[in-house]
């Protein structure tokens, strides 16, 4: 484990955020200090967990590789304490992604850190990774390639100053190429062309296309690439610029030692041997690929990403709403609609959230995106839009949502009409199960209360919330003027019935 500076450690004000990657090599923490907009590094720890090593044949971590991330995050969990939920970001990367067991290990990682695990998608770890790297650079004119080797994927981004243009995660990492190509710790010229390989081919779906946009400067991050700068610059092959030239010459070195338990001569941490000679095949792959002449190293990785991604939101510069905004934009939603559905939700929840235990910033951003794309399914067909919406939201790569974010705004556009069966959320925890259906229910009021789309503000509605009921009242004569909206409800009292909740309406006339 390393440390950096524990200056102001003591520090746990809303100005201090911490971001945890829990990658499938490494687990890393950063807490920093927000300070006029920039980030201020306080304290960095790392250690070698190896998570991707655990998964079994069955894509199961194993129980052994669950209890060394689970002290590792102990050892996180002290420094985070007493911090503000909305201060910590914990994310997981491919091993968590193809984990058949990852749900049960994010509950216990729960336990231990007392904050949301989530896990995030290829391409938006991506972009968090040009976030980061963006970050810690010059601002330069002209674009940038960006590498990550991880160790369980590898991304690509190409960007421009803050902006990614070209979001790609591809299905190779160090511990995933050590475990195919290097398991029994040698390294032969066959092992080594294999890998590397391997690493093209993988390369070919994106080769042409990010040749043709072009990039004028190439940067890496992360430990595997740190490491082939490190040795290079101690080899004084190069002063630890990656070249072309200097990666065939390190790659002859590579091949004539021949074993990992060797590479301590080149400089190379022990705990860094055995994933070395899959990280080189990796990046030699991409040069030779994408005809990389050279390439810099950079310091900001996944986890700076995250805590200027935190920063952002503390702003109010929070990319999700520009992704929102960007799928009304492509998929032809009715916005005005949207927006009145929107106010009308939050009318009732704002009723209801403390009864509910639905008052977190979470709970009213996916009532209030859920909202505003309720409807983005009728851009595939009108029967069963709901359906299409949520398969939309759940699958699409939506810049700046974890995994189960999405899943989450899913289900409230699955749910928001028709039937309300059990079926739309399953597979989910208890927990998440009763939250989702109270949400649930707010949207789909909502839509019935602005059913008739003309617009109108809300009116002084009220709801009281019991643990299994609503009992809802509109001003005096209001549904009598709305006979549509009253059988609406009445409808809506039977589809909630059917799943034990009582919805009590304003007396008949």
């Amino acid at each position: 484990m390393t440390a950096a500076s524990t200056a102001d450690n003591d520090a746990s004000g809303p100005d201090v955020l911490a971001a945890i990657d829990m990658g499938s090599n490494s687990f890393h923490m950063v807490v920093a200090r927000l300070v006029h907009g920039e980030i201020r590094t306080l304290e960095k720890m790392g250690e070698k967990v190896q998570l991707g090593a655990g998964l079994d044949q069955y894509n199961r971590l194993t129980e052994e590789a669950q209890e060394r991330a689970l002290a590792c995050l102990s050892r996180f969990a002290q420094r985070l304490k007493g911090m503000p939920p909305g201060s910590v970001q914990v994310v997981g990367t491919n091993a968590l992604r193809v984990a058949r067991n990852a749900h049960q290990f994010m509950n216990r990682a729960e336990e231990v850190l007392g904050y949301p695990v989530e896990i995030i998608a290829g391409r938006e770890e991506a972009r968090l990774i040009y976030l980061g790297v963006s970050h810690t650079l010059a601002d330069d004119a002209g674009r940038r390639l960006v590498i990550d080797i991880g160790g369980g994927s590898t991304e690509f981004i190409i960007g421009q100053r803050f902006e990614p243009l070209e979001l790609e995660s591809l299905h190779m990492g160090c511990v995933s190429f050590r475990n195919r190509y290097f398991p029994d710790g040698k390294i032969t010229r066959r092992q080594m062309d294999n890998a590397v390989t391997h690493a093209e081919q993988e390369l070919l779906n994106i080769r042409r296309h990010y040749r043709a946009v072009g990039w004028q400067s190439a940067v890496g991050s992360s430990g595997s690439i740190k490491a082939i700068a490190s040795v290079l610059a101690s080899l004084k092959i190069t002063d630890g610029t990656i070249t072309r030239d200097a990666m065939l010459e390190l790659r002859k070195r590579l091949v004539d030692m021949g074993k990992v338990d060797k590479l301590g001569d080149l400089g190379v941490r022990s705990d860094r041997q055995s994933i070395f000679p899959a990280g080189f095949a990796i990046l030699m792959g991409a040069f030779q690929s994408l005809d990389i002449p050279e390439m810099a190293f950079a310091d900001g990785a996944l986890r700076e990403g995250l805590l200027y991604d935190i920063a952002g939101r503390i702003q109010h510069e929070d990319v999700r709403e520009r992704t929102i905004s960007a799928l009304q934009e492509r998929y032809h939603v009715d916005q005005a609609h949207g927006a009145a559905v929107e106010q009308t939700a939050v009318a009732a929840w704002r009723q209801v959230a403390n009864t509910w235990g639905l008052n977190t910033d979470s709970d009213e951003e996916v009532l209030r995106w859920a909202c505003r794309l309720h409807e983005i399914g009728l851009t595939i067909s009108h029967s069963q839009y709901h359906k299409h919406g949520a398969y939309l939201l759940r699958y699409s790569d939506l810049p700046g949502f974890t995994q189960q974010f999405q899943r989450d705004l899913a289900t409230l556009v699955r749910g928001h009409r028709r039937k309300f069966a059990a079926a739309i959320f399953e597979g989910l925890d208890p927990e998440d199960t009763r939250r989702l259906r109270y949400l649930c229910i707010l949207v789909r009021l909502a839509v019935l209360v602005q059913h008739p789309r003309n617009l109108e503000p809300p009116p002084e509605f009220r709801l009281q919330a019991r643990d299994n009921g609503l009992a809802l009242a509109f001003p005096a004569g209001w549904l009598d003027d709305r006979p549509l909206t009253r059988a609406d409800l009445q409808n809506e009292r039977d589809y909630l019935a059917k799943q034990d909740i009582v919805l009590e309406l304003p007396d008949e006339h």
